[in-house]
Parts: structure tokens; C-alpha cells; sequence
């Protein structure tokens, strides 16, 4: 674990309101508060950010770390996979867009070469594991892979920043705020 590394984890798009509508107003100013919270943890000093690149709140993320790299130079997006062809049984244009984060990222882990039953479980864990902080987007559901990181994340003592995708409400957990 590193002081400087944070992850996201955080739910598909068929878990909002707004589905895949990323033009929605609600899911535009998600995308403001997720923003503000990462711009927050690289003015502390957060260089490294760990995406598992899953559709929805994952994506997003990593393509903000880049859209503000700009501005902070000395951060980093880590792509960690949980396996080869991820994005395989998805659409046209969100293959391109994974694609073009995977050739903009300073690092591409994959925890499995194969598709297995459990690789979407270790690379969450993966994600927890190497970092310091975990800033989720998440609806309080337990019964999910955000909610399983979340607790995870809780076990193991991490500092967490959570917003809530419906109210855009954020909370810290640890020492953060």
C-alpha cells in the first residue's frame, strides 16, 4: 500500500436512473462531484489513481485523471484489469474509449490472462490493496462488487470518500475530508 494511491470503484451504468445516458443532467453533475473529489486528492498530494476500468463510474474516473492531468502533471492512471478482453461484449464506441485510456495510462496490470469466476473479486481487491484510498460511487446496495470493495476497503482501515450517485452527498470514512 502507498500513501499516495487512491482507487475508484464504483457502479455500471444499469445501476443509475440515467442508464448509459451520460448527457443526463444527473449523471453530468455526478461526473462534476467525482471531479472535485479527484482534483481535491491530487492538490494533497494523491499522484497515483487505480482504475479497474469496468464500465460506468471506473471509466469515467480514469478519463478524468487524464482530462486533468493537464493541470497536474506529476499524476498517474493505473489500469488494473482483471483480465485480457474485458471489453470485448461491449459496444463500439466503449471500446474505443477503453482503448484510448489503456494507450494514455503509465501502467497496465492484468490480475488474470483468462477470464475466471473470481477475477473480477481479485482485481477489486487488487485495487484495495494498493492503495491508501478508496473513492466510490456508491448507492449503499452491499450485494454488489462496489459494495464488497467498499467493505473491503473498511477491513483493511482505508480512507474512503464516498458519493452518493443519486444525491451527489459525499462522506468521508478514515482521515480524509
Amino acid at each position: 500500500m502507498d500513501q499516495s494511491f487512491c482507487a475508484f470503484t464504483g457502479h455500471r451504468p444499469k445501476s443509475f436512473p440515467w442508464k448509459y445516458n451520460e448527457t443526463a443532467r444527473d449523471c453530468i453533475l455526478l461526473k462534476e462531484v467525482l471531479t472535485a473529489q479527484i482534483i481535491s486528492l491530487a492538490k494533497q498530494g494523491v499522484a497515483d489513481f487505480l482504475s479497474g476500468m469496468a464500465l460506468g463510474v471506473d471509466l469515467w474516473s480514469a478519463q478524468i485523471v487524464l482530462d486533468i492531468k493537464k493541470e497536474y502533471p506529476s499524476i498517474n492512471l493505473h489500469c488494473i484489469l482483471p483480465c485480457e478482453g474485458q471489453e470485448i461484449q461491449w459496444a463500439d464506441s466503449e471500446q474505443e474509449q477503453y482503448n484510448a485510456i489503456l494507450r494514455q495510462a503509465c501502467e497496465i496490470v492484468y490480475v488474470s490472462q483468462k477470464y475466471t469466476a473470481d477475477c473480477m473479486l481479485r482485481r477489486n481487491r487488487y485495487l484495495v490493496d494498493h492503495s491508501s484510498v478508496l473513492l466510490a460511487v456508491y448507492n449503499g446496495v452491499k450485494r454488489s462488487g462496489t459494495g464488497a470493495t467498499v467493505n473491503y476497503a473498511r477491513r483493511l482501515g482505508r480512507e474512503i470518500i464516498i458519493i452518493n450517485p443519486l444525491t451527489r452527498s459525499v462522506s468521508y470514512e478514515g482521515c480524509l475530508e
